[in-house]
């Protein structure tokens, strides 16, 4: 009995770590959906981009005819005027794979000039990196000889106290989390019968 408990908590911790690894994994979306990366897609690339969170590391897959489109990534300007002359960089195999590597926006358009100004172009805004550490706390309530907050010079008031972000992307780990458990209660399960 005692050989099947070490089993089982072997087996429990490497599922836990596996289910860790798997939640901070980067996704790779499929731009447009079933679409792909098309002159004319059912559902408009901005549209489809804000539907969407995308954070560091993550991955674009743009899917398209190699030698009948191509994707470029270009600065906001070129993207307004969808000027094909000035890239920061080309996408023409057919499956473009481009990693966001940083926070903030891209700009994509189609290196076909027509193309881009019947609307085949995308801007895909990147999370933030989120520090994890926890909120300050709130002070306790003001008591006589106690210091005073500090105040707003112009009018007496007190200064506000600035309040952290809020994010209203989805939790990335909720399904893994549950996979974990699952599988570590099955584990646990078969292991000690």
């Amino acid at each position: 009995m005692e050989g099947k408990v070490e089993a089982a908590i072997g087996m429990l911790v490497l599922v836990v770590m596996a289910g860790l690894l798997y939640s901070s994994e980067a996704y790779v979306f499929t731009v447009g959906g079933k679409d792909g990366w098309s002159p004319k897609p059912s559902e408009g690339y901005n549209q489809w981009a804000g539907r969407n969170r995308f954070q560091v590391n993550d991955s674009l897959l743009f899917k398209y005819q190699k030698g009948a489109d191509s994707v470029l990534v270009v600065r906001r300007d070129n993207y307004a005027s969808c000027n094909t002359e000035e890239p920061i960089a080309s996408l023409t195999d057919g499956d473009s794979l481009f990693v966001l590597n940083r926070s903030g926006p891209f700009f994509f358009i189609s290196g076909k000039v027509e193309n881009c100004y019947s609307g085949q172009k995308m801007i895909v805004i990147v999370l933030a990196e989120r520090d994890i550490t926890p909120a300050p706390q709130p002070l306790p309530p003001h008591t006589p000889g106690a210091a005073t907050p500090p105040t707003n010079a112009q009018n007496g008031f007190p200064a506000p106290v600035p309040t952290p972000p809020v994010s209203s992307a989805p939790s990335r780990c909720s399904s893994s989390v549950t996979a974990v458990l699952w599988f570590s209660v099955m584990a646990t399960y078969l292991v000690l019968g």
